[in-house]
């Protein structure tokens, strides 16, 4: 089932009271286009024709380098395929939108910050122009989990088990990395051409399920094992849509696309990988062509994974696990590219603002059992027991510094379509929340983009008598209030409500009748 339209003239954007600065385009000086962030709504000063450019780049780790996705140790050992940076800009008139996809777990805001900062100084484009994303790949490069210097303010103990028992970003892939998107972000923005772009959705729902269930015992588990007798039943929904939007040039062929679909990247193909990205790129460029440069945006999939809990037969390998989910959403985004009429004008609107909200942090009495813990070995206490010892301690250090975080919710329009990103492992039930109450044909949630929280639950997740699992533990990666899901739901909802989509427009329509039909048609049967 696919939902078309395509990005066509411009609406003009109706600005509730909430709205603060509108900026007239980038007619500006650097220096005063930097300083329009918080609260900004910038708007079209020009309509024209549609110009689009997409680039990749490789950002393969190197082996040996950290494999992120735990809070511990391991290493990547192999390679599958190449991890990329994966980039798509547009302009009309002379506004501006640049999405960058990271095959990676996550990333944060200050490297995000110097990232679009290098951009900027070379190319008249501003912060709210630019959104990045992270895949939230577990076989990708170590970008994420405890951040270089985060926990230099410690005592040597904590600075032991953060740096030396931690999953850890590495300095020098971050520096590359940062090298290597600046300069293929450049290169997208300075080859723009005029195209035709095209958007739509279609639907898989074989290949993400949500691994939370309601127990027997009223409590809720993650993951609590495959057919499990003592499940009741699943805890959450899925989403899925796969929304998709594509660019054609002059001569017809697609250059690029978007991909937005809500599923854990952790099919983990053996080694350095994409994950099931790679097999999703894969199959759209084989249908569209090797040229067709393929952006994925994480959707809200805080809770959904490929696994099957209530699967009756024995799962699949990592890699045939990741062929199965990348090639049947390649496959809807194949279906839904080729199905969607194309525009050739259409409008661009940028608007982003900031939540500040308060972390959740361990009582001083789990704080001290919690140390007790940490100073004997994991054998002796348990590793899981010991992991999460070692998370209570550095978050009460950590947290203690940075009581609160300042969390980016951010839209970019295009045409019909708006992309509305928050940095967190977003539960599926939110970001299905922001779709329903969105005056959009087209609401493509982006998580894991400009930053990362950890997971942001639903307020039920978090209720004493039928909550718990996995993504409620308190961890110095996962620790904002229970109610940050609700207030990121409330802030894109009023971000959504300041713009206005494009109209949703129609294929053009045949030719009327000309009363003649088919001459090697209109004959009777000829049975001899």
């Amino acid at each position: 089932m696919i939902k078309n339209t395509f990005v066509d003239l411009s609406s003009r954007r109706k600005f509730l009271k909430q709205s603060t600065i509108i900026s007239a385009g980038l007619g500006l000086p650097l220096a005063s286009l930097h300083a329009k962030e918080k609260n900004s709504i910038r708007n079209n000063s020009a309509e024209g024709p549609i110009l689009a450019a997409f680039a990749d780049a490789d950002i393969s780790p190197e082996i040996g380098m950290e494999k992120p996705g735990n809070y511990g140790k391991a290493y990547h050992k192999v390679f599958h395929d190449p991890c990329k940076v994966r980039i798509s800009a547009f302009q009309t008139g002379t506004k501006k939108a640049l999405v960058i996809g990271f095959d990676a777990l996550a990333i944060y805001q200050p490297w995000v910050d110097e990232i679009k900062e290098g951009i900027a100084t070379k190319h008249a484009i501003a912060k709210d122009e630019i959104m990045i994303s992270a895949s939230h790949s577990h076989s990708s490069g170590p970008t994420a989990m405890v951040m270089p210097g985060q926990y230099d303010h410690a005592p040597d103990f904590i600075q032991e088990l953060a740096y030396h028992k931690s999953s850890c970003a590495d300095p020098k892939y971050l520096e590359s990395t940062k090298r290597i998107t600046i300069k293929t972000a450049l290169k997208a923005l300075e080859n723009l051409e005029e195209v035709q772009v095209g958007a739509g959705s279609g639907k898989e729902e074989k290949v993400a399920f949500n691994r939370r269930f309601f127990m027997k015992n009223g409590m809720t588990y993650t993951h609590p094992g495959q057919q499990n007798p003592e499940i009741s039943k699943v805890a959450g929904p899925i989403d899925p849509e796969v929304g998709v939007i594509g660019a054609w040039n002059e001569d017809g062929k697609c250059t690029g696309c978007i991909v937005n679909f809500a599923c854990h990247s952790t099919t983990n193909p053996n080694g350095i990988s994409a994950n099931w990205v790679y097999y999703m790129e894969q199959t759209i460029k084989g249908a569209m062509g090797q040229d067709c440069v393929v952006v994925f945006l994480q959707g809200a999939s805080g809770d959904v994974t490929q696994v099957d809990n209530r699967n009756p037969y024995k799962h699949r390998s990592g890699e045939d696990w990741a062929r199965f989910v990348g090639a049947n959403v390649g496959a809807e985004a194949v279906k839904t590219l080729l199905s969607i009429p194309r525009g050739s004008t259409f409008s661009i609107a940028t608007s982003r603002d900031f939540i500040e909200i308060k972390r959740r942090m361990p009582s001083p009495e789990k704080v001290k059992k919690s140390l007790k813990l940490v100073k004997q070995s994991p054998e002796k206490v348990g590793k899981t027991a010991w992991v999460f010892a070692k998370e209570t301690v550095m978050l009460d250090s950590y947290g203690k510094q940075k009581p609160t975080h300042k969390v980016e919710i951010q839209a970019i329009q295009l045409g019909p379509v708006v992309l509305i990103s928050n940095p967190a492992e977003f539960f599926c039930e939110l970001g299905l929340s922001i779709k329903k109450e969105s005056q959009f044909p087209l609401t493509f949630p982006v998580s894991m983009a400009n930053d990362c929280v950890g997971y942001v639950p639903t307020l039920e997740a978090f209720s004493e008598n039928t909550g718990g699992g996995y993504e409620t533990r308190l961890t110095s990666y996962s620790n904002l209030d229970i109610t940050a899901g609700n207030q990121i739901v409330d802030k894109s909802l009023k971000i959504i409500a300041t713009l206005s989509p494009g109209p949703m427009p129609t294929f053009q329509k045949a030719p009327t009748f000309n009363g003649a039909p088919w001459t090697y048609g209109n004959v009777p049967p000829e049975i001899r």
